[in-house]
């Protein structure tokens, strides 16, 4: 068995795929629509995007909306460079950080946790 896809509930997929193609650098899926968007990974692997009608973003860390789903990234630059380029790119970071120097919790503009790591 092979993971292949992984695909993310969102109000605005195109919107959110834009955000993780400027965070990642990965190429569109030459299918991608308003309904559902697509990134290519180089190792084959596609992150989508599908619209929810009524989407609730997550309340992270508290549970009254679960996270649903929590994405790491490895980062080649330091953790405050790589922090500073996603919320330039419309991250947010929340208060709560629970892994002190090693991890940085931040939430994509559609409130999915996501966890950005230098190992």
């Amino acid at each position: 068995m092979e993971l292949i896809a992984i695909t993310l509930d969102c109000p605005d997929p195109p919107a959110l795929a834009a955000f993780y193609q400027a965070a990642t650098g990965c190429e569109p899926h030459p299918r991608s629509n308003a309904e559902f968007a697509g990134l290519n990974g180089d190792d084959g692997l596609l992150i989508g995007f599908q619209r929810v009608d009524d989407y609730r973003a997550p309340s992270w860390p508290d549970q009254n909306v679960p996270q649903q789903l929590h994405i790491c990234f490895k980062v080649t630059e330091s953790l405050d460079e790589a922090e500073a380029r996603l919320l330039n790119l419309g991250a947010r970071k929340p208060a709560h950080q629970p892994h002190g120097d090693r991890a940085r919790v931040l939430t994509d503009p559609a409130g999915h946790p996501f966890c950005i790591v230098t190992h």
